[in-house]
């Protein structure tokens, strides 16, 4: 077995180290003890995301102390790695000036990611710190919608002409040092620079010298211009198994490039956004204070609080028969909560299916029927189960129906309002990942608290 690398130490194969927490604990030290140089020497030889890491778990006062310390030792690509919130502090720590430099150097993608999240005074003064060909790219990709391919592609590009040779082309990409350092395709064009066509480099070093490239191409080109939305770019990605797409503009011109390794950053941050909003999150910043952490999230626990409302109104409707019959407050909370739980898988699954657009045209009526079916098929086992619960609790056969048989209808309605809410919540334009949940817990407690409790009050009572 061949031996590691301690921390703050290269393999003979030059390869950056990996942090690890003795590595975070030294480099806590070093800056406690105001040794930057040290600090500098630990953290300098991290991959750049690695570097992102150990700037993010340091605490914020911190921070600015090792970026100072860094200094040229700050891979630029550390700040395409951070989180919004530290990015902040970073920049401000090096300047504007540095920050330019910095940016200048990134791919045009990642410098477009870096300056989209800061204030508009921010991003001009550090624009002007950038050359004016790299500001210019930068600056158009900007102009572009949030959250859309034009954000989101590569400028630089690799094109040639389809006429060219294997060996043409070969010879041209070695005589040029200024290609991006990571590339899969090379893009076939025409005299107007509209892609005709793609060769992967697997196809390039496969072929012979005198092959032309037209014969090479893929023989299908996925397009996207630069307004598409990157929830669609990446479906598509993971549909057609894609590694890079060309985006084009309305004349035909090929004016980027889409790669997988951003791709894969979309799919991980929509599902991550996905499951937040499901639960009432409208984003998780571990670096955000308490104060901005507490504000996001009270729009929605006061939605909660108006929603619990209706379920008590519900209750309160029934206060005489309850207080008549002590056993329906002890079994009302298990029929909504059955029902909570239920139409919960119910909306996962809805949510999921609507978000990889498996439920097209004529699939939302069978996605209800078959939910209806799963909900009496479990309602059907869960009247049994209630039924013998509550008889063996309570020893009153007519209660452990009622029980039986509110638990029936209350599992048929979560299956239903399970698929329907998110359905008719994505038709009206809204993300039915937003606030699904809210309606669905409202019309389970609701109509499981009614189901229980009028039909106890109609035949016990």
């Amino acid at each position: 077995m061949p031996p590691t690398a301690e921390a703050g130490e290269t393999t003979g194969l030059g390869e950056p180290v990996e942090l690890d927490e003795a590595l975070h604990r030294e480099v806590h030290e070093a800056l406690e003890e105001e040794n930057e140089p040290l600090a500098a020497a630990l953290a300098g030889q991290l991959h750049p995301a690695d570097q992102a890491a150990l700037i993010e778990r340091l605490e914020p006062r911190l921070r600015p102390e090792l970026v100072r310390a860094l200094g040229p030792q700050l891979d630029p690509e550390t700040l395409s790695y951070l989180d919004d919130t530290v990015r902040d502090d970073v920049l401000e720590a090096i300047g504007p000036k540095a920050a330019g430099a910095a940016v200048a150097q990134l791919d045009t993608d990642d410098a477009v990611e870096v300056l989209s999240e800061l204030e508009p005074e921010e991003q001009r003064a550090i624009l002007a710190e950038v050359p004016a060909p790299e500001r210019l790219v930068i600056e158009q990709g900007l102009a572009y919608p949030e959250y859309s391919a034009g954000r989101l592609m590569q400028r630089e590009v690799v094109a040639l002409p389809e006429f060219w040779t294997v060996g043409a082309a070969v010879d041209w990409l070695r005589a040029r040092p200024e290609l991006p350092d990571t590339f899969y395709d090379i893009y076939l064009v025409d005299p107007r620079f509209a892609p005709v066509g793609a060769v992967p480099l697997s196809h390039l070093v496969r072929g012979t010298r005198e092959a032309a490239l037209r014969d090479l191409r893929q023989k299908e080109l996925r397009s996207f211009s630069p307004e598409t939305d990157q929830e669609e770019v990446a479906r598509a990605f993971h549909r057609y198994g894609l590694v890079s797409a060309p985006v084009v503009g309305a004349d035909g011109r090929l004016l980027g490039v889409l790669t997988v390794d951003d791709i894969v950053n979309v799919i991980q941050e929509e599902a991550e956004e996905d499951f937040l909003r499901l639960g009432g999150v409208a984003e998780a910043d571990p670096y955000a204070s308490s104060l901005q952490t507490s504000l996001r999230r009270l729009p929605w626990l006061v939605v909660n609080l108006a929603t619990a409302i209706l379920a008590s109104l519900v209750i309160d409707q029934f206060e005489g028969q309850i207080a008549r019959l002590v056993a329906l407050a002890v079994l009302a909370p298990m029929v909504a909560s059955m029902g909570g739980n239920a139409g919960t898988q119910t909306l996962t699954v809805t949510v999921r299916a609507i978000a990889l657009r498996v439920i097209g045209q004529g699939v939302p009526l069978r996605a209800v029927r078959k939910e209806l079916v799963v909900g009496a098929l479990n309602g059907i086992v869960f009247f049994g189960i209630g039924w013998l619960t509550a008889f063996v609790w309570f020893r009153q056969a007519k209660l452990a129906l009622v029980f039986g048989a509110a638990m029936l209808v209350n599992l048929l309605a979560a299956g239903f309002a399970g698929v329907l809410i998110p359905l008719v919540l994505e038709r009206l334009g809204f993300d039915p990942a937003v606030s699904s949940g809210v309606f669905l817990t409202t019309v389970t407690d609701c109509v499981g608290f009614f189901a229980f409790l009028a039909l106890a009050a109609h035949f016990l009572l």
